[in-house]
């Protein structure tokens, strides 16, 4: 088991099966998915399928995401990390709760997987993964210095207007690009 992780309001820590429930209600929240609606844990068979790859992702790179907590109350606000994709890129994610929004937490959280990460393998890309319409999610992105590295049709989402865009902290090779899009 990896130490938590304390930014100055958050304390991190890699996801056991105990925090399914908290997990499954942020996920479950439609007010978290507006930007992707389809995508909402309507059960906890996601839920389950989502945390299996973050324990992947923890067995494999020794860095997955991580379950948030207020440090001063040990409320569950959300979840988030770097989680590696296809053995190429780090995805930086997250999701708050929807009454965490605006506050600042997914930076923070961000920032605290960013440092992670680049300590445990600094060669590996970092990306930020999201869909053109989630500019909040842009702004996180680019407050970490990554630039936007590419834009296309998102594959697979049911409204086909949608644009996904991948920012990075570095030019991509054709093989990290396909891991990030995999």
């Amino acid at each position: 088991m990896t130490a938590d992780t304390f930014t100055d309001r958050l304390r991190l820590s890699r996801p056991v099966p105990a925090d399914l429930d908290e997990v499954f209600a942020i996920q479950n929240d439609p007010r978290v998915w507006t930007h992707f609606p389809s995508l909402r844990h309507i059960d906890t068979t996601p839920t389950l399928q989502m945390m299996g790859r973050w324990e992947r992702s923890w067995n494999a790179a020794g860095l997955g995401s991580w379950v948030a907590r207020l440090r001063g109350t040990g409320e569950m606000i959300g979840n988030g990390g770097c989680t590696l994709l296809g053995g190429e890129v780090w995805n930086i994610g997250y999701r708050i709760a929807a009454d965490h929004h605006g506050k600042g937490y997914a930076t923070e959280l961000a920032e605290a997987a960013v440092a992670r990460a680049r300590a445990i393998a600094p060669e590996r890309p970092l990306i930020a993964f999201l869909v053109e319409h989630n500019r909040a999610s842009a702004h996180v992105a680019e407050k970490l210095g990554l630039e936007l590295v590419h834009r296309a049709p998102d594959a697979g989402n049911p409204d086909p207007d949608v644009m996904r865009l991948v920012y990075a902290d570095r030019p991509l090779t054709a093989a990290q690009l396909a891991a990030a899009l995999a």
